[in-house]
C-alpha cells in the first residue's frame, strides 16, 4: 500500500553529517579582500576582511615593524651586522643562498627580507635585533595586541606556514598603514622590486610594483595553504589606496585582483560604506581555510579553472589592469664572512705547589737552644 522508504546507508550519513559540519565552520568566501581610502580610513570594498588567513610572507610586514621599533630605541642600528646563524641556514625553505656565518648590515637585511622575501634571513634579523627569534616573536604579538590585530598571531618571524599563525585583511590594512604612516624613512625599502645579494639575482613577487603605476609597497606571500597573498599601496594624484587580497589561486590571479579594484577605487567606482577600517570587526571564531588541497594536489588543475571563470583578467582575449610596465628599482647587497667556530676554552692555570717554607736561619738563641751541653771539666 505504501511505497518502501530507502534509508540512507550508515556510511551516508557520516558523509552528509562531515558536509554539515564543514559548511557551519568554513567561511563562504576563500578569498577576502579589502581596499582602504588612506587619507580617510573609509572602506571602499571588504569581503570577509575579518576573517582569520594564513599570512605566508606578508608576516614580514610585522618582522619590519619590530625592527623599526627596535631602531628607534637604539637597540640595533642601520649598520648592526646581522649574521647567518645555524638556526638560520638550517630552514628547509631559504631563498637567499647564503652559507653559515654570511654577515650583512641590517639596513640590507631588511631589504633581503621585504624585498627578495628571503626567509632565513629573516630569521638571522630576529635573532640580531631581540637576540634569539623566540624573543622576537614575542615582539611580534606584543605589537599585534597594541595595533587591536585581534585576528593576528604569529609563530615566526618569516611566514613559513604554521597553523597557529594568523591575520585577516583588516589586520594586515592595519599593519600596512602604520608602516607607512610612520615609518616614511623607510618607504624606499617598500618601493624596490629586486634584490641582488653578492650577484645572487632575486625579484619581488609584488609585480604591481613595475606593471601597476603609482605602486609602492608592500608585501606578497605564498604558501599551499595560504594561496597568494598581497598587500598593496598606491598612490596617484594626491590620492592613496590601499588593498588586500588573500588566497589568490595564481600570480596573475593575484596582480590582476588587486589592479583591477585599486583601478576601481582611483576611477571613483569604488564608493565609502560608511564604515572606516577600525570599525571592521574580526571573526576569530572563524577557522582559516587551507587552501593546500586546492593549490598543490591533483585537485588544483579543476580549481584554477574554476578561479579562472571567476577572475579572468590579463587571460587571452581578456583586459589586464597591469599597464605601463616601469623599471626595476634594484638594491646590491654584499655580504662578509663571520668566523662562529666556537673559541676553544683556555686552559686553566696549574695550580702551584706548596713549598716547604724554609728552616729559619740560626740565631744564638735558637742556636743554643739545639746545641749539645758542654762537657764538664774533670
Amino acid at each position: 500500500m505504501f511505497g518502501r522508504i530507502d534509508m540512507p546507508s550508515s556510511r551516508s550519513l557520516v558523509a552528509v553529517t562531515a558536509a554539515v559540519l564543514i559548511s557551519l565552520v568554513t567561511p563562504v568566501s576563500a578569498t577576502p579582500s579589502l581596499v582602504i581610502d588612506m587619507e580617510t580610513r573609509a572602506v571602499l570594498h571588504a569581503d570577509d576582511a575579518g576573517h582569520p588567513w594564513f599570512p605566508a610572507s606578508t608576516t614580514k610586514l610585522m618582522t619590519a615593524l619590530v625592527t623599526f621599533k627596535a631602531i628607534e630605541r637604539g637597540d640595533v642600528t642601520l649598520d648592526t651586522p646581522v649574521v647567518m646563524s645555524k638556526n638560520a641556514v638550517g630552514l628547509s625553505v631559504a631563498n637567499s643562498g647564503l652559507g653559515l656565518g654570511r654577515t650583512m648590515r641590517l639596513e640590507d637585511a631588511l631589504y633581503a627580507v621585504l624585498v627578495g622575501s628571503a626567509n632565513d634571513v629573516a630569521v638571522a634579523l630576529a635573532e640580531a635585533v631581540s637576540g634569539s627569534e623566540k624573543a622576537f616573536v614575542a615582539r611580534m604579538n606584543e605589537e599585534a595586541a597594541r595595533l587591536d590585530m585581534s585576528a593576528s598571531r604569529f609563530v615566526n618571524p618569516n611566514g613559513l606556514h604554521a597553523r597557529a599563525q594568523t591575520v585577516s585583511a583588516r589586520d594586515l590594512a592595519i599593519l600596512g598603514l602604520t608602516l607607512y604612516e610612520n615609518y616614511q624613512q623607510f618607504r624606499p625599502i617598500f618601493q624596490t622590486s629586486e634584490v641582488s645579494i653578492d650577484g645572487k639575482e632575486i625579484q619581488s613577487f609584488n609585480t604591481l610594483l613595475t606593471q601597476f603605476p603609482g605602486t609602492v609597497g608592500m608585501k606578497t606571500g605564498f604558501v599551499c595553504a595560504s594561496g597568494r597573498n598581497i598587500v598593496a599601496l598606491t598612490e596617484r594624484g594626491g590620492k592613496r589606496f590601499l588593498t588586500v587580497v588573500l588566497g589568490a589561486t595564481t600570480g596573475r590571479e593575484r596582480s590582476e585582483r588587486g589592479a583591477k579594484l585599486m583601478t576601481e577605487a582611483f576611477e571613483g567606482s569604488l564608493m565609502p560604506t560608511g564604515t572606516t577600517l577600525n570599525d571592521l570587526a574580526n571573526e576569530p571564531e572563524i577557522r582559516p581555510q587551507d587552501m593546500r588541497m586546492r593549490l598543490c594536489s591533483d585537485q588544483t588543475a579543476p580549481y584554477e579553472a574554476k578561479q579562472q571563470a571567476l577572475y579572468p583578467m590579463g587571460l587571452p582575449r581578456h583586459t589586464s589592469y597591469l599597464k605601463d610596465p616601469t623599471p626595476h628599482v634594484g638594491r646590491v647587497i654584499t655580504t662578509w664572512q663571520t668566523d662562529l667556530s666556537p673559541v676553544p676554552p683556555r686552559p686553566a692555570p696549574k695550580p702551584a705547589f706548596a713549598r716547604r717554607a724554609p728552616p729559619p736561619a740560626p740565631t744564638d738563641a735558637g742556636w743554643s737552644s739545639v746545641r749539645p751541653a758542654p762537657k764538664p771539666a774533670l
